[in-house]
């Protein structure tokens, strides 16, 4: 028996193949990985282990033991080369593997700043993997002069941890505000302060027109004509799903990996989990970039493999770290009309709505906010805006409406 492949050692790879084991699956699982380390978290990547406050053991996802230990196979510096569906093998390391089932959870990769505006130089970076953060940790010299292209909460983790180090840090984003695409003008609007709080040189509606500099970056010219001087740049301008392996092997791909409600792709031996994976989802298709995401959609296929036949429900949260500031998010803000704000003490969370429908809560520092808004989502129910607005109510009322 050829068992199962697992393509790509992240969170959702790492949460697959325990999940097959603690299912009781006795044939054997093969994990594979182009880095070096085992897999490991990413999000403390631009927050604590890009801040020095954790150490990379504390990064795993679990123990190197854990998989030798579970007769888990893990191969990692071998990258994937080529599926070949109809033998039923996937290439790694120029090894052919046999697979009988095989599940892609290749991730996401980040975008780059094209060489012809200086994206090539030394001294630029993104923010992605373990070794994204091991080669700019040494540029985060109390004193130096940072450019972040992009207000994401990537470009805005970034920016908060190079402030804390003592760094001049200047952040430029290309739409009106930053976080745009993502969240309210009012959580926008919270971070914009928060960060000017911290010194850090916010300039929104401004574009990078090129990166300057002979070899290695030295400066910027934006899209206003202003020139900075920059010692390195940090690139936050999102991802891509990593589709390529899928394309090549003619396994079809909509805003992802395509998937069923299962995590089937359009090769019925072939699944797909996390960042890379889109899935049905209310009529429509959606593709979800988080490690609950991962996780869960990792641990439904494995399921499905074992004959489950579960349909995938996602309950979308995510978080970001930035200074003393911890944002939960609960939901999905598509199509939101309107935004009540909830200041509390300590902290403060803007609830969206779609009609009388509560769709996402953003809570900044507020825990209850956020876990009062996600168990609603969660279970299909709304909140009384009024009640949301009023600082002296208490929102675990709203639980037994």
């Amino acid at each position: 028996m050829s068992g199962i492949v697992v393509v790509g050692a992240g969170q959702a790879g790492s949460s697959l193949v325990a999940k097959l084991r603690a299912l009781g699956y006795d044939g054997k699982v093969t994990l594979i990985g182009e880095e070096h380390a085992p897999p490991y978290q990413r999000p403390p990547l631009s927050k604590k282990y890009l801040l020095g406050e954790m150490e990379l053991e504390r990064l795993y996802l679990r123990p190197e033991s854990f998989y030798s230990e579970n007769m888990i196979d893990l191969r990692l510096d071998a990258a994937v080369t080529a599926i070949d569906r109809t033998d039923k093998v996937v290439v790694a390391g120029g090894q052919a593997v046999p697979y009988e089932h095989l599940v892609l959870t290749t991730g996401s990769v980040p975008r780059r700043l094209p060489p012809a505006i200086g994206g090539a130089l030394e001294g630029v970076y993104v923010v992605r993997d373990l070794r994204d953060v091991d080669s700019m940790g040494p540029e985060f010299r109390e004193g130096a002069k940072v450019l972040i292209v992009g207000g994401g909460y990537i470009g805005l983790e970034a920016a908060a941890v190079a402030a804390s180090k003592g760094l001049q840090v200047t952040l430029v984003e290309m739409a009106d505000r930053i976080l745009q695409r993502v969240a309210a003008n009012e959580t926008s609007d919270y971070f914009r302060e928060l960060h000017r709080s911290h010194g850090v040189d916010i300039r929104e509606g401004v574009g990078l027109e090129r990166l300057t500099g002979e070899g290695r970056v030295s400066g910027a010219l934006l899209s206003d004509g202003t020139e900075l001087e920059a010692d390195f740049v940090i690139v936050g301008v999102g991802i891509t799903p990593a589709t390529a392996l899928a394309e090549a092997a003619g396994v079809e791909v909509e805003n992802g990996i395509k998937v069923d409600a299962q995590g089937r792709t359009s090769d019925p031996a072939i699944w797909a989990a996390g960042d890379c994976a889109s899935f049905p989802y209310r009529g429509a298709r959606l593709r979800l970039e988080s490690v609950p995401n991962a996780i869960d959609m990792a641990e439904c296929v494995a399921e499905n493999i074992m004959g489950a036949d579960k349909t995938y429900v996602p309950q979308p949260w995510f978080w970001s770290d930035q200074y003393d500031v911890k944002l939960q998010i609960a939901g999905l803000n598509v199509g939101y009309d309107r935004v009540v704000t909830r200041d509390s003490e300590g902290g403060i969370s803007f609830w969206y709505f779609a009609g009388d429908t509560l769709l996402a809560v953003d809570a900044a520092n507020d825990a209850r906010a956020y876990m009062v808004g996600k168990r609603l989502i969660d279970n299909g129910k709304t909140a009384d805006p009024a009640v949301v607005a009023d600082p002296g109510a208490d929102l675990k009322a709203l639980l037994k409406a």
